[in-house]
């Protein structure tokens, strides 16, 4: 019954809200629920379909969290080592010495922020002068922010923060020897079988790769080629599907990732956000009742919107992507309304 009544809900939502992306739920011992709508690519007018390739945008700092784990685990890495005893000092001439790698995995570090989004509203602005198409490794993005002042104190507060994850990836990049994106794709990817997901360029993207699309008030479209970086990194940007977003789950919680130990770790709700939110390693936390209600993970750029959940107490998993700057959150929640209703019947 709960399958029908979701995927009744999904498909209710979906033409409510005019979705544009893909969607799929499993939960454990029923069948899966799934959906795909709108275009791949408006001008040419290709569907979505259910193994279309998305972009994630922040969705991937969890992609970034296991990686730094995982050189934890190895001994190349310790959670509270000094990031910048590691990566060249001279480089970030007004940080702080003592800020950790654990600090930068909970946005608690208070190294200022290339994109603040608590002052800053409009991701395009940022490309203004700064030509979007010359991003392409982490190194780019480092100049845009290694001349600030610290923000914070090490270890203040809680502040959203990509350039930290930034840090996060050049420290994957010296001690393993990989460029970022490549250490990903072997190490995590290949790992859980996420055969259709990757660090794509904007300008070279594959085949069943959905174009983001950014709609203006007037119903009109430009697509986001000019408003994000052109290929993503450790802060955010890779392409995936919902059926490899849910074997990322899978791969995690199963330990082909990680050990149950920084597993645990990496899930555990270090610093509190607000209200019932907390932060992990790379994932959000949401408490009730005094547990874990759901694991996420979400991503907001122009054209880009994704919400991914895992709900430990129905063993449920769900990935919404979407190639519009909204869509994921209001179809997240129609799957959130049908397991709050299953578990009170």
């Amino acid at each position: 019954m709960l399958q029908q009544q979701l995927a009744a809900a999904m498909k209710s939502e979906a033409k409510a809200a005019g979705f544009s992306g893909s969607f799929l739920v499993k939960s454990t011992g029923t069948p899966a629920v799934t959906g795909a709508y709108g275009y791949a690519n408006k001008a040419d007018q290709i569907l979505n379909r259910q193994d279309t390739r998305f972009g994630i945008a922040s969705g991937c700092k969890l992609f970034t969290a296991i990686a730094v784990c995982q050189l934890v685990e190895q001994g190349r890495l310790a959670l509270e080592s000094s990031v910048m005893d590691i990566l060249e000092r001279s480089s970030f001439p007004l940080f702080s010495t003592g800020f950790t790698v654990h600090q930068l995995l909970t946005h608690s570090s208070g190294i200022p922020d290339y994109f603040d989004e608590e002052t800053m509203e409009d991701f395009t602005a940022l490309w203004i002068t700064r030509p979007m198409y010359l991003l392409r490794r982490l190194e780019d993005f480092v100049p845009m922010f290694s001349d600030l002042p610290m923000a914070s104190e090490p270890g203040a507060r809680f502040h959203y923060n990509n350039a930290g994850y930034i840090l996060l990836g050049l420290l994957v990049e010296k001690l393993s020897g990989l460029t970022f994106t490549d250490y990903v794709e072997q190490h995590i990817f290949a790992k859980c079988g996420m055969k259709d997901s990757g660090y794509f360029a904007l300008d070279a993207l594959p085949g069943n790769t959905a174009q983001g699309y950014i709609v203006k008030e007037d119903c009109t479209w430009i697509t986001n080629i000019y408003s994000i970086p052109v290929q993503g990194g450790a802060d955010g940007g890779a392409f995936t599907t919902a059926p490899d977003m849910l074997l990322l789950w899978e791969g995690l919680l199963q330990h082909k990732l990680l050990g149950p130990e920084m597993t645990a770790l990496l899930l555990t709700p270090h610093i509190h956000e607000e209200k019932d939110s907390y932060y992990g390693y790379g994932v959000w936390i949401t408490k009730r009742d005094g547990g874990v209600y759901k694991y996420h993970v979400m991503g907001y750029d122009p054209g880009v919107s994704f919400h991914s959940a895992y709900y430990p107490a129905s063993g449920t998993a769900a990935a919404v992507l979407c190639n519009e700057s909204r869509g994921a959150y209001r179809m997240l929640q129609a799957v959130e309304r049908n397991l709050d209703s299953e578990s009170e019947s």
